[in-house]
């Protein structure tokens, strides 16, 4: 007799999950960084318009196959159509090589959380603190270990008594840090060495007010490209997870309340991640501070802006280090979650043996990425014109090349080849409306391929206009 799916016990578990893998590093530190860089206000419109287009299509589409197939991401696309199960290989292979990074990331966020827990925060503001902590041989290993076996520890309890039991106490927690941290961030003043008195309102207005200085047409473009890239890890989309996700989701499961209010949650979120920085950084580093990206923004810039604010910046990096604990736990849960039920979709085995599995090589390739920045360190120039190592290699191949390559090929299969109506009518099954289903069947047969064609051309190096 087959055993019967775990399925999530309800929709609010469901979205809060969903929106909980969604909610990581990506949005923390990626999201603030390119809405500084291309024009604040101008960024947060076109990535909205394209998240009510281009992310929602993605979205409803990966959680209607995983709904109907009942299925994890590498044997989901072969329940479709049997010859597309190299599609669902290379969805699975997404989550694979993103595990260990991220949990060596992860380990970072454990660094800095307990530094600052303890008192140490000014420590980790002062020069070659972070490059000191990630060169080393022994520690980013310990935390990047400590990061893994937490996120095993949820994924080897299940659907319900792991996924969803830690996703409804994990992300309100998460949530009202968020805000608080967003709310404290503009009300900040100082003055400057240069005496000039900065606020964190003004760095507001710097985010949220469209700056149009000397844009042109190729300056557009590199925007659009921006935002569409960043709502690969808005929205968690093209990495398995969202199949997996709607995998575990009840037929009788409103999916057009749960796609609307995962969109709401995602991109409320990620915008509230650029009030508690960008304001911040602004006030204490002015415009060049709002430069920095990547770990360079969350690991180098934040801290000496803890560290400017007196005693109570240890509070607030405390609260922030907390936050994105959280965020990073809850996202790397999903990561993992997306390779373990293919392993045991594929082959036929329980979730403790799919969980060690995964574990075990999570474990050997993140000891890798840590020993990467040391015993390991070496350079390549990227096609992208980045020059990387291990860590850098990882993130190119599965978010610059391997995500747009299952996104355009889940479009052409939907749009195509078993054609849209397969999820429409999953979307329908319980008698809800889609609500888009107008803009759903054109951006998935042209829109959105064109657009993830120029994105993965884009990222491959082959063209260089935009």
């Amino acid at each position: 007799m087959k055993k019967e799916r775990n399925s999530f016990s309800g929709t609010i578990g469901f979205v809060l999950a969903a929106a909980g893998s969604a909610v990581g590093l990506g949005n923390i530190w990626r999201f603030p960084y390119l809405a500084a860089k291309d024009g604040g206000g101008l960024f947060l419109v076109v990535y909205l318009v394209l998240a009510l287009t281009f992310g929602f299509t993605l979205l409803s589409t990966e959680i209607a196959i995983g709904r109907k197939t009942k299925q994890s991401p590498l044997t989901a696309y072969s329940k479709l159509h049997k010859r597309w199960k190299p599609l669902g290989v290379i969805a699975c292979i997404v989550p694979v090589i993103i595990m260990p990074y991220y949990c060596a990331i992860g380990g970072w966020v454990l660094k800095y959380f307990l530094a600052y827990l303890t008192g140490h925060g000014t420590e980790a503001a002062q020069d070659g603190y972070f490059t000191g902590f990630i060169t080393s041989n022994i520690e980013p290993v310990i935390m990047m270990l400590l990061f893994l076996a937490a996120v095993a520890f949820i994924i080897f309890r299940g659907v319900n008594k792991g996924i969803e039991s830690s996703s409804q106490v994990i992300m309100p927690v998460l949530l009202l840090l968020v805000v608080i941290i967003a709310v404290f961030s503009l009300t900040i003043s100082h003055t400057g060495d240069d005496g000039v008195t900065r606020t964190g309102l003004e760095g507001f207005k710097v985010y949220v007010v469209p700056n149009f200085d000397g844009l042109t047409i190729k300056g557009f473009f590199s925007v659009l490209v921006d935002a569409m890239g960043q709502l690969f890890f808005s929205l968690s989309v093209a990495m398995g997870i969202m199949v997996a996700y709607g995998s575990y989701v009840k037929d009788d499961a409103n999916l057009t309340r749960s796609i609307n209010q995962i969109e709401i949650f995602d991109t409320a979120v990620a915008f509230l991640a650029g009030v508690m920085i960008i304001p911040a950084v602004f006030t204490f580093m002015g415009m060049e501070g709002m430069q920095a990206s990547g770990p360079s923004l969350m690991f180098v810039s934040l801290p000496k802006v803890f560290a400017a604010m007196g005693k109570i910046g240890n509070i607030v990096g405390c609260l922030f280090f907390a936050m994105v604990l959280f965020a990073a736990v809850t996202s790397a849960m999903s990561v993992m979650e997306a390779v373990v039920s293919s392993f045991m979709d594929e082959f036929h085995i329980s979730r403790t043996k799919a969980a060690c599995i995964e574990g075990v090589i999570a474990l050997v390739a993140g000891i890798v990425v840590c020993l990467g920045y040391n015993l390991l360190y070496f350079e390549v120039k990227l096609p992208n014109g980045a020059v990387a190592q291990i860590l850098d290699i990882m993130d190119y191949i599965s978010n610059n090349l391997f995500m747009p390559v299952v996104a355009i090929g889940t479009c052409i299969l939907i749009g195509w080849v078993v054609k849209p109506k397969v999820v429409i009518d999953e979307v329908e099954k319980s008698g809800c409306k889609f609500g888009r289903k107008w803009l759903y069947v054109p951006m998935i047969k042209v829109i959105a391929p064109i657009l993830l064609i120029i994105l993965l051309l884009k990222s491959a190096g082959i063209i260089s206009w935009i």
